[in-house]
């Protein structure tokens, strides 16, 4: 018998991969090494963002993506890589209109009580 937490982390799942009657979407997820693999988790991409010194809405570009830990299969854990001269994790995802967009990964915070992902993006320019 699995207990509440074994139940949430299945839940989780479920919830980020169900693109049928959820939310889900198709994400692109590529390691520093070029290695690619195609999950399905939440995106978001908005341009009002909360300026955290003043407390106004701002102008600005936040993306994020959040997966399943249990479904990334690739080495290792997306994470930001500050050095510039190392390739980055990438993430990529179609807006509602079906536009594409490569981001890459500034920030990964993973949650393992529950098996997920959140991922702080940047736009990436090769």
């Amino acid at each position: 018998m699995a207990g509440l937490r074994e139940l949430a982390a299945a839940d989780l799942v479920a919830i980020l991969e169900d693109k049928e009657f959820g939310f889900a979407v198709d994400i692109t997820l590529t390691d520093p090494d070029g290695n690619v693999q195609n999950l399905q988790g939440f995106s978001n991409d908005i341009t009002q963002i909360i300026d955290p010194e003043t407390g106004q809405i701002v102008s600005g570009r936040l993306a994020t993506a959040t997966l399943p830990l249990s479904s990334i299969i690739l080495a290792g854990v997306p994470e930001g890589i500050a050095d510039a001269s190392k390739k980055p994790w990438l993430v990529a995802f179609n807006d509602i209109l079906g536009q594409s967009y490569v981001f890459k990964v500034a920030r990964g915070n993973p949650d393992r009580a529950l098996g997920e992902i959140f991922l702080v993006l940047e736009l990436y320019t090769p």
